[in-house]
């Protein structure tokens, strides 16, 4: 066994709650969810400098979506294909491998994995197919599977578990197949279900009253694919959901809780204690699983205990965190959007324009299209300019008509006919980095990509710049993060979608992030070029893990 994990330093819950600078034990670093890294070794005056050091190739196609986790020396990454690697990050050689075979009659439509948690001398991986698995940290070998949901039935695995408050956490994608959305805890020694909470309540439990009377709750949606953030405080986790089931909103009447909202869990129970739902009665497939941040903000001269969430229905979303309750304190459009004409100025409930919400039989245009104004790839926040920064996508827009599907476990249950993508007439770009300021709820700057979509996740530094991949360009970026300015890119064996990580080994300062384009991000590029023929040309695919460091 090689030194380095022989001295493998085991994460404990006080690392988890306060994670040396030098480690990233978490997808987001930290609990907040805010990317962001106090380390400052690179800096505008000498990230031009940047080189890579080493690439490591996960012998995968596909989309790759992956934060880079590192624990003292040793990297945890995934690949679709239900894979888990671990490697020196001091050399970039393998240290082992894990790959986990789909069984016959699996399905896993959406071949993604977006990481691993860590805790203890555990690594806990989401395997594809609904199955959660502890592995041995030193030695990449099981200790532990648990089933987490009925893949047949349409349920599959795409995030990262979340460790906190003494449980590992997942939930599962399929809401395009007419599931009924959860999160669940598990022990972390045994891999015993400890609680269950679902995101589609049945009749008699809270939030009922918004669904129709019958059976439609079992097929309601709501899924849970993005790794949700927590809050030590109050031992509250905060999870986004997603679509309703079917996707066209007249076929359940209704407010339709929990769909496109985010729930506030006690992790010890798994009880509901907070909720806002950011569209009610979703109608255009725009999943809010991610979670918000946790940030306290200024308002009216006021501190808010703060969540904040950059929606794909294309707006930001100002929120309240308490110990319970989750209370709106403002709304405003992020990239253009012609669905909402106003908030409720108390609950922020959207009052939606008839003529912009598809129904059944009916064909309705609205911007953002089904992509949103920003999808899963996460925000970050830095403390230090008080901005987050977001990877948006703006002036795609949508046209869908409703039709009633027949639903069939493991089938999709959409009823979506005919979508038509279309650009915002007089637009002349999509992909955007925007920074807006948390304190006075305003842009500071905007970075215009000129024929890319945006679908990189972001990462924020102490020394002041902002890194994102997420072009098809395949170019890997540093932004000044007070001004906006590019000052170095890089370009990659494919496009990155991965949130990138950083890291310090022998006091030396890295930067890691995994490329491999595909999946929406191929299928927005495909309708881009379709709108402007040879204007967006196909971006090669194949998995690499790409670490940098100043020269």
């Amino acid at each position: 066994m090689p030194a380095v994990l022989k001295d493998y330093k085991p994460v404990t819950a006080e690392r988890l709650r306060k994670p040396d600078d030098q480690d990233w034990l978490m997808i987001r670093r930290t609990y907040d969810g805010w990317g962001f890294s106090p380390l400052s070794d690179i800096t505008p005056a000498n990230v031009q400098r940047l080189k890579p050091v080493w690439v490591f190739s996960t012998a995968e196609a596909r989309v790759h979506q992956a934060a880079p986790l590192v624990n003292g020396g040793v990297m945890f990454v995934t690949s679709p294909n239900n894979q888990v690697i671990a490697i020196d990050v001091k050399s970039g050689n393998l240290l082992w491998r894990y790959r986990r075979p789909l069984e016959t009659g699996m399905n896993v439509p959406h071949q993604t994995n977006r990481g691993v948690a860590l805790y203890g001398d555990k690594v806990f991986f989401a395997a594809g197919e609904a199955v959660l698995v502890a592995l041995d940290a030193r030695t990449g070998r099981e200790v532990w599977t648990s089933v987490v949901a009925d893949n047949k039935a349409g349920y599959y695995t795409t995030l990262a578990p979340l460790v906190a408050g003494g449980v590992v956490m997942v939930g599962a994608s399929g809401g395009e197949f007419g599931i009924r959305g959860f999160v669940a805890g598990f022990d972390l020694e045994t891999g015993k279900e400890k609680w269950r909470t679902y995101t589609v309540p049945a009749p008699g439990e809270p939030g009922s009253e918004t669904w129709p009377k019958g059976d439609q709750w079992k097929t309601g949606g709501a899924p849970v694919w993005v790794t949700g953030n927590y809050d030590p405080e109050t031992n509250l986790a905060f999870w986004g959901t997603g679509n309703g089931g079917p996707t066209i909103g007249d076929q359940r009447p209704g407010d339709n809780l929990y769909v496109t909202s985010t729930i506030a869990l006690d992790v010890a129970t798994g009880a509901i204690k907070g909720y806002h739902q950011y569209h009610p009665n979703d109608s255009w497939d725009w999943d809010e699983v991610s979670p918000p941040i946790l940030v306290d903000y200024q308002r009216n001269g006021r501190t808010i205990k703060g969540l904040i969430d950059v929606a794909r229905d294309g707006y930001i979303w100002f929120l309240e965190r308490s110990a319970g309750p989750i209370k709106f304190v403002e709304g405003k459009p992020f990239v253009y959007q012609d669905v909402f004409r106003s908030l409720d100025p108390v609950t922020g409930k959207p009052d939606v324009d008839p003529e912009k919400k598809p129904m059944t039989g009916k064909r309705a245009d609205f911007c953002p299209g089904v992509h949103g104004g920003k999808n899963w790839p996460p925000i970050a926040f830095s403390p230090r300019t008080r901005m987050i920064y977001i990877p948006a996508n703006n002036n795609l827009c949508g046209s869908n008509l409703g039709t009633m599907p027949q639903y069939t476990p493991g089938r999709p249950f959409v009823g979506v006919s005919g979508s038509r993508p279309f650009i915002k007439p007089g637009a002349d770009h999509v992909g955007e980095v925007q920074a807006w300021n948390v304190d006075t709820g305003q842009k500071v700057w905007t970075h215009v990509y000129d024929k890319s979509p945006n679908w990189g996740g972001m990462l924020v530094t102490g020394g002041g710049i902002v890194f994102s991949g997420g072009t098809a360009d395949r170019k890997f970026h540093a932004f000044d993060a007070s001004t906006g300015k590019l000052l170095w890119d890089f370009p990659t064996n494919s496009g990155i979608l991965a949130p990138p990580t950083t890291f310090k080994v022998d006091g030396k300062q890295y930067v890691a992030v995994e490329s491999g384009w595909g999946g929406d991000s191929r299928g927005m590029q495909a309708t881009l070029n379709r709108l402007f023929p040879g204007e967006y040309p196909e971006v090669p695919e194949g998995g690499a893990v790409w670490v940098f460091a100043v020269e």
